[in-house]
């Protein structure tokens, strides 16, 4: 069976939600809280073993109580973690999270802890996992040149690329062309080009950009106004999938989005069916609340297409 190795972090998710997001200097009474599993990477791993994939994921954690709240989601979602190390000299990273009931938007703010300390060495250890599967997806959360020596060692094996540039970060030159798939959202494609990317016209110029330099193919997400792909022979637009449940919760749902579409390129879906089938896996996610707990499961994600 194909796999998808994932290297990324894993944070224990602090999550507040109420009326409004402070302002700075504002002091709000919330509704209500909850502690649960995050981070980019860490989410992804969960979406892509409960969308039906083999999942590894690659990262450290503390030997404490964020880092065995870690370990049992896994278990309970079937992602193998015999490549996160389980560290007694750092702590599990955290997430503060502000997400207002009204919109779902959120705020987030991710201190990495156990995971920021990733070095290439670690991956050394981890490089059979990354040589021997289909799909290799990261993002920009772990240490910015262990990602790049990772994505290194998955382009030199023709393993596929995925970059998923969360948060937006500057990157060498050098690595775009290691690039097979990059998946900014709006405010991440507009960080790497010279406009506000807010629509399909915006994510078409935005595109061209990003061929140009190197990248082999583009897929901006856009929230509610749903995809854009582009690559040197073919770009088109994927709207959002008809929910039957309302949008309670969007945090998560580009970490949805990423692994559902890693499962799609492992199972060697066409492109088009492969951004739909990462759209519906986001869709599903936004109507729950949290962010690993509310990635959905393989046969919900086939009821709904």
């Amino acid at each position: 069976m194909p796999s998808i190795s994932i290297l990324g972090i894993y944070v224990a998710d602090l999550a507040f939600f109420g009326k409004s997001i402070p302002v700075p200097g504002e002091t709000l009474i919330g509704e209500s809280y909850v502690i649960g599993p995050g981070g980019k990477g860490s989410n992804q791993a969960v979406a892509a073993a409960k969308a039906g994939a083999k999942t590894y994921f690659i990262s450290k954690i503390g030997d404490d109580q964020f880092g065995r709240m870690a370990t049992k989601i896994y278990s309970e979602a079937g992602v193998d973690y015999s490549q996160v190390i389980i560290s007694s000299d750092h702590a599990t990273g955290a997430a503060g999270i502000l997400v207002d009931q009204q919109s779902g938007k959120n705020a987030i703010n991710v201190v990495p802890g156990a995971a920021g300390t990733l070095t290439n060495e670690d991956i050394d250890q981890a490089s059979r996992i990354i040589k021997n599967s289909a799909v290799f997806l990261t993002q920009l959360e772990a240490p910015k040149d262990v990602v790049f020596y990772s994505l290194q060692i998955a382009h030199d094996n023709n393993v596929t690329t995925i970059l998923n540039p969360a948060p937006a970060a500057s990157i060498d030159q050098n690595i775009f062309p290691l690039i097979d798939y990059f998946t900014p959202n709006e405010t991440e494609a507009s960080f790497y080009v010279n406009h506000k990317v807010e629509n399909e016209s915006d994510a078409k110029k935005a595109s061209s950009q990003f061929l140009n330099l190197g990248i082999k193919n583009i897929i901006i997400t856009m929230g509610e106004k749903g995809a854009y792909f582009a690559n040197k022979d073919e770009q088109f637009h994927v709207p959002i999938v008809n929910l039957q449940d309302p949008v309670v919760d969007t945090t998560g749902a580009g970490d949805a989005f990423n692994a559902g579409f890693a499962v799609a390129l492992t199972e060697k879906q066409n492109i088009r069916d492969a951004v739909e089938f990462a759209s519906a896996t986001a869709g599903l996610s936004t109507t729950r609340i949290g962010t690993a707990k509310s990635m959905p499961l393989r046969d919900e994600i086939e009821k709904l297409l």
